[in-house]
């Protein structure tokens, strides 16, 4: 199948001519081509946009809104076809990205569809001066927006919607491992009648086209998820230029456990908050923080559960892991699992990283599908928090685990790391969460929940996990430009 990409509401093959394969991590095999795209298709796509961007930033709200309800709609109806080209291009499990990638690729739409008709102006009045202030939010012009590939459609969708519902065009760029669904997506949003040149789609690589994205002089803002040094790339570029930035990088979740929480349902939580799309979420808690009087037993009932969860082809009913999303990523992944054998708790019980695998650690090899990618789910036990495994995302199926003494120690454990984007608390100590939601380091935390997203919510993280927050009015804020007019009477 070949890709292209997505310009004035025309499908386009590369200005180059070159072309990227795209495999199934699920059988490792190539299925189909992507545009190898370079900075003369961004242009392309820049100058649809710009040519777009006139008539598109004055439409009323209400139109707007209509075609964004109607791409909703679209992709509700669309969702099987969308959910098996997710699971194929990413070899997560069908059922999870059914369930949940594109249900939630048509709630963003839904969402800022009608959030931009609540978007009001403000206006201040200022008595014994006969002054009225009023401040107007304007589109910022062009935008950019790149997407990761742990859910494609999901956060593609999750920074177009906001910016088109704004009355910016766009210029995006989805993962070039996981291009599919974004593609499909271009004619969707031709059907639902959004004029050409709103949304231009342009495939490639991030050394090349993304770059060409960020660097752009025409693009006025850039929403970048992804890892965090290639946010540290896209904040020195894009920063002397002035443009406007919204990154959401790396985490490395702190999952606190105190003995008073409700067992059960921390434990159903804890394995998917783990091992959910094989670990490949951002808001996967990684590190596993256990009260130490409850230590042994969740070591053991976690173990046990985590043995038991079934992987297999992406596309089979009771598959609970897939495959990760690519050959170069299992690589990646497996230099954690060679560091842990590496350097065993038995062997080296003074060294400060000394780790004990209490499961997994190894490729999967699935019958029928023996070249894809996939790994067992690994749990790994570590002695200190300032190890390897600890300190860096790893992004796939593995967790480790650590025992705390009291609640100054679960703090000191979990807000340890460079990262702060997410943290989960497990205690029925109304007083204990009060203090430590306080003093937990992350732009997210919840208690007693995992993943429970309210859309009008703001999101993102604080140290190296990210600077800006999506979500609600905060996107609609961020993809527009406040004007301040005063008028004397």
């Amino acid at each position: 199948m070949d890709i292209k990409n997505f310009i004035d509401n025309q499908e386009c093959i590369p200005l180059s001519g070159l072309w990227l394969e795209n495999v199934n991590p699920a059988i490792g095999q190539v299925y189909g081509e992507i545009p190898n795209s370079g900075a003369d298709d961004v242009e392309k796509a820049y100058q649809a946009a710009v040519a777009a961007f006139e008539s598109w930033s004055v439409t009323t709200v209400e139109q707007r809104s209509k075609i964004m309800l109607k791409i909703a709609d679209l992709i509700d109806e669309s969702l099987e076809e969308l959910a098996a080209a997710e699971s194929k291009d990413n070899g997560k499990p069908l059922s999870l990205a059914r369930r949940i990638d594109i249900p939630r690729a048509s709630s963003n739409f839904r969402f800022f569809g009608h959030a931009i008709t609540q978007f009001a102006t403000k206006t201040h009045e200022t008595t014994g001066k006969n002054t009225i202030n009023y401040t107007l939010r304007k589109p910022l012009g062009v935008v950019g927006c790149i997407s990761p590939w742990n859910l494609p459609l999901y956060l593609f969708t999750w920074k177009i919607a906001p910016a088109l519902a704004a009355g910016n065009c766009v210029v995006a760029k989805p993962s070039e491992v996981t291009p599919l669904t974004a593609y499909l997506l271009g004619d969707i949003v031709k059907k639902a009648g959004l004029p050409p040149g709103v949304l231009n789609i342009v495939h490639g690589l991030g050394g090349s086209c993304g770059q060409a994205i960020v660097a752009h002089p025409g693009i006025k803002a850039i929403s970048f998820t992804g890892g965090t040094s290639t946010g540290a790339h896209i904040a020195a570029t894009a920063a002397p230029m002035f443009k406007k930035l919204s990154l959401e990088l790396g985490g490395k979740n702190p999952n606190i456990i105190f003995a008073d929480c409700d067992y059960d349902k921390m434990m159903d939580t804890t394995v998917r908050s783990s091992f959910a799309n094989q670990g490949q979420i951002c808001l996967c808690g990684s590190r596993i923080l256990v009260e130490q009087s409850l230590y042994e037993k969740f070591k053991a009932d976690f173990v046990k559960r985590v043995q038991e969860l079934r992987i297999g082809p992406p596309d089979h009913p009771d598959t609970q892991v897939g495959a990760v999303v690519s050959a170069a990523h299992r690589d990646k992944i497996e230099t954690y699992f060679a560091e842990a054998k590496n350097n065993p708790a038995h062997d080296n019980a003074s060294s400060v990283d000394a780790y004990n695998i209490l499961c997994g650690g190894k490729r999967q090899v699935v019958q029928g599908h023996e070249n894809g990618f996939y790994l067992q789910p690994t749990v790994i036990e570590v002695n200190s928090n300032y190890c390897r495994l600890n300190q860096e995302e790893i992004f796939g199926p593995v967790v480790t685990l650590m025992p705390f003494k009291n609640e100054a120690h679960a703090l000191e454990l979990a807000n340890g790391t460079q990262y702060g984007l997410s943290a989960s608390l497990w205690t029925n100590d109304l007083s204990r969460t009060m203090r430590l939601t306080d003093k937990l380091e992350a732009g997210i935390v919840w208690v007693n929940t995992w993943l429970n997203r309210d859309l009008r919510t703001p999101f993102g993280g604080v140290k190296n996990s990210g600077v800006g927050r999506e979500g609600g009015f905060n996107a609609l804020e961020f993809f527009t430009e406040p004007k301040n007019v005063c008028i004397e009477y």
